[in-house]
């Protein structure tokens, strides 16, 4: 089986998909101690990196999309598919599951 080497670039959502760079996990809670890894929570904000298209309507056309690339957006918890790219992650998921944009 050959292998096959990925990058955000090669990586082209389809549809109303949006693929998005998971920020990083809290370190530390507000009262100040260190969180170790199997405590963190899976973050839920991340930055969007490559966006589909958009979702064909009932008539043909295409309905674009309402974020676009680089918007931070705060997602749903256990949504999409998620994609390890070197050491950084990412998520693959529907627009529909994009709760807000994050300014």
């Amino acid at each position: 089986m050959a292998s096959v080497t990925l990058s955000v670039s090669t990586v082209k959502p389809l549809g109303d998909r949006v693929f998005i760079k998971i920020s990083a996990a809290e370190e530390k809670t507000a009262g100040g101690i260190l969180l170790p890894d199997n405590a963190k929570e899976k973050p839920q904000i991340g930055e969007i990196a490559a966006v589909g298209p958009g979702k064909r309507n009932d008539e043909g056309t295409v309905q674009p999309l309402e974020v676009k690339v680089g918007d931070k957006v705060l997602y749903s918890k256990y949504a999409g598919t998620e994609i390890k790219l070197g050491s950084e992650e990412y998520v693959l998921l529907s627009e529909k599951d994009i709760l807000a944009i994050v300014s």
